[in-house]
């Protein structure tokens, strides 16, 4: 992270929810729709609002959460027997709908050599059939752009493509800057909405053994400059998020005026 998260709720709230519905929106994305009682007092502020996704192990017969206060749900989240603990994952809100309390949760679909689905959030998302239960873990965003920011630069790879789009939905109609998102297939990419100021260009793998991120940050590496009253929000795997960063900042965008964060680190990573 790049530093303290002023627009992270304070006493973040615990919302219990429901699946009542999942779709295969791309083949590289699954959506699982949610909804629950608590969900209409959801305090959506639009952009990449994230939270801390719980769901049970396939060997859990209950969802069983920590009790806390304030903002210290980590230590009482360890404090869970390991076997009835229930996994946690980070992820943006990917659309929300407050008069009907439904919440739409994306996430990629990994695949091993073999082809067979890996990881346990994407498992469970492709497993996952209306009733089943889950809770999310407000926190708050982390795009943070300055009032006076002359243009925008998002970067990410597909993990943070549902950040990226809520982001440009988001955006006041005036914006100008761009966004550069990686997606593993052609199939992946999407109709984005926002203000027609800002350019999007989508970078699809070629080689699905690629690092993923690789290729947007050898996009990135194509601005020669940067306008220093900018700003930029680069995520997703972490040589992607530290590199992006690094290269923008060279071009003179003041490291405040930056905001990246590492959603994941491939074990072999390394930068184009």
């Amino acid at each position: 992270m790049a530093k303290v998260r002023r627009l992270m709720p304070q006493h973040p709230r615990m919302f219990r929810a429901r699946v009542v519905g999942t779709e295969r929106v791309s083949p590289s994305m699954q959506r699982v729709t949610v909804t629950g009682t608590d969900l209409a007092e959801f305090p959506w502020l639009g952009y990449d609002h994230w939270f801390r996704l719980f769901f049970q192990l396939p060997h859990q017969r209950r969802l069983l959460l920590p009790e806390f206060s304030g903002s210290q749900w980590w230590q009482p989240y360890l404090a869970i027997p390991e076997r009835e603990r229930p996994h946690c994952a980070n992820y943006s809100v990917a659309d929300f709908r407050q008069q009907k309390a439904e919440l739409d949760i994306d996430f990629v679909v990994h695949r091993g050599p073999g082809g067979d689905i890996e990881g346990r959030a994407a498992i469970w998302a492709c497993r996952a059939a209306a009733g089943d239960a889950l809770a999310l873990l407000d926190q708050g965003v982390l795009f943070d752009c300055p009032r006076d920011a002359s243009e925008v630069t998002v970067v990410a790879d597909e993990t943070g493509l549902p950040a990226a789009a809520g982001i440009l939905r988001s955006l006041p109609s005036g914006t100008v800057g761009r966004l550069i998102q990686e997606v593993p297939t052609a199939e992946d990419r999407r109709a984005l909405n926002g203000p027609a100021g800002v350019t999007v260009s989508w970078v699809v793998r070629q080689d699905s053994t690629s690092v993923p991120g690789v290729a947007a940050l050898r996009e990135l590496r194509r601005l020669s400059c940067a306008d220093a009253t900018g700003y930029a929000f680069v995520v997703g795997e972490s040589a992607l998020a530290t590199e992006g960063r690094r290269h923008l900042h060279r071009l003179g965008l003041p490291k405040d005026r930056i905001t990246f964060s590492g959603f994941w680190k491939h074990e072999k990573a390394r930068a184009a």
